[in-house]
């Protein structure tokens, strides 16, 4: 400024100093005991139901849950301090309360005893969640995998046809008694394509293209290759008649592609293509007619004397479990039949531990859906900000299909609820799911920082 014909330099103010985000580790570890203690006290309410004393492995059962905890939670601690810290309690939660419904029920089946080996799968499960967090330490290093990923995909994906149908669908790999379902993986690195190559397109998409009444289509040459991807990927899903899964795909790409563009007018065409999807295979396909039969009139088989069908009974398990529920080891969900471990394991919960509980459950899947999308909405990177949106939206997603299913909401498709469920493939790629989420929230808070993300 000027003063007396003088004229004085003024500095600029000091820029306000960041301040520093709490890193939080306490809180997680405090809410991962608190999830293995809720875990072990329902193993031991199923023992206690069940027989009037506490079951003889209630303790390794801790041990193991406990132990595996604390190390995913070291290497948090080591390699992602900054994480979000509901991330990986939640996915001990969930996996911790799965363990303790398929016990349940192993009860009931004792010829046939899924709990062994799904502590098996989760465990592997949580070693790929502690390789993943201390070996990557940069999401972004995925976005150089692209078109690796969608190859992986599409051979994934084609493997079971090779193999015979379980259950009217060619969705396993079965040798030597050992049985994958690869669609699960794919799933993940689906969304990795999906994010990878939106990110690098997402101008062409938005603002490029030919504009027809309201919507800005984009060009063939910006839309055809991820569109052939999906619908060559969806097309081998029909072929081997995993619908649920062709399901889950659409609703990726529509939401990464909402997500990317920023036009909601993808929402409204792909509800539209949702929807004619929905009404040519309901008419073509037997199986899925009479899923939708069955769905329209769920208690047909009742009124015909031929006995509750599937979908029948588990509404039934719900309306028995009312508010509080039963208590675990007390319903008669197994009246369901052969998938009362897997798709319709949400009706055990729903009758032993009542609207409440089964609150509580969506409740967890919620949080665990919101913390993902807080993370991605974090990031200022694009790659970032859509692979946590798509992570996140495989859950919600694959939630909303099964409970609709289970609950009479929707007709019924074939998908393992996550971590609750019996499934090795699918808890494996669940604990993924939570370690790329951890990954991404710990950049996202190391950005606000101003620190350096590598």
């Amino acid at each position: 400024m000027s003063k007396a014909g003088i004229t004085v330099a003024t500095a600029d103010p000091p820029a306000p100093a960041v301040r520093p985000l709490p890193r939080r580790r306490g809180i997680e570890l405090s809410l991962i005991v608190l999830a293995v203690l809720l875990s072990v006290y329902g193993y031991c309410d199923v023992g206690l139901a069940q027989h009037g004393t506490l079951p003889p492995g209630a303790a390794g059962y801790g041990a193991g849950l406990g132990v595996l905890a604390l190390l995913a939670h070291l290497a948090v601690r080591l390699r992602a301090p900054h994480a979000d810290p509901l991330l990986l309690p939640i996915g001990v939660l969930l996996n911790g309360l799965g363990l303790v419904l398929i016990y349940r029920l192993d009860l009931e089946t004792p010829g046939d005893r899924a709990a062994p080996a799904q502590l098996v799968w989760s465990t592997l499960g949580v070693t790929l969640f502690i390789l993943v967090v201390l070996l990557l330490r940069d999401h972004r290093v995925l976005q150089r995998y692209t078109y690796v990923c969608v190859v992986a995909v599409l051979v994934l994906l084609t493997l079971p046809i090779l193999f015979p149908a379980v259950n009217g669908a060619r969705i396993w790999i079965r040798i030597a008694g050992f049985s994958i379902q690869p669609g699960e993986f794919a799933k993940v690195l689906l969304a990795v394509f999906f994010a990878a190559y939106l990110a690098a397109n997402r101008n062409a998409l938005a603002y490029t293209g030919r504009r027809i009444w309201k919507f800005q289509f984009p060009t063939g040459r910006v839309l055809g290759p991820i569109v052939a991807v999906w619908l060559v990927s969806v097309g081998v899903l029909i072929l081997e008649r995993d619908l649920g899964t062709s399901l889950l795909f659409f609703g990726l790409f529509v939401v990464l592609l909402y997500v990317a563009t920023g036009r909601t007018g993808w929402i409204a065409v792909g509800l539209l293509l949702a929807a004619l999807g929905a009404v040519a295979v309901g008419r073509l396909e037997p199986h899925v007619h009479s899923r939708i039969e069955t769905w329209l009139h769920p208690f047909a088989s009742v009124d015909a004397g031929e006995g509750p069908n599937q979908l029948a009974q588990s509404l039934f398990a719900f309306a028995e479990g009312g508010l509080l529920g039963t208590g675990l080891g007390l319903g008669h969900s197994v009246l369901i039949g052969f998938a009362v471990k897997s798709d319709f394991i949400l009706a055990t919960a729903g009758e032993e531990l009542g609207l409440a509980g089964l609150s509580a459950i969506f409740v967890l899947y919620g949080l665990l859906v919101e913390r993902g999308y807080r993370a991605g909405l974090a990031l200022r990177e694009p790659f970032g900000r859509l692979l946590a949106v798509g992570l996140s939206s495989l859950v919600a997603l694959q939630v909303f299909v099964i409970a609709g299913g289970v609950t009479g909401l929707i007709p019924l498709t074939g998908m393992a609820m996550p971590f609750l469920a019996q499934g090795g493939s699918s808890v494996v790629t669940n604990w993924a799911i939570v370690a790329l989420l951890v990954r991404v929230s710990d950049s996202a808070r190391r950005q606000h920082e101003g620190q350096d993300i590598r």
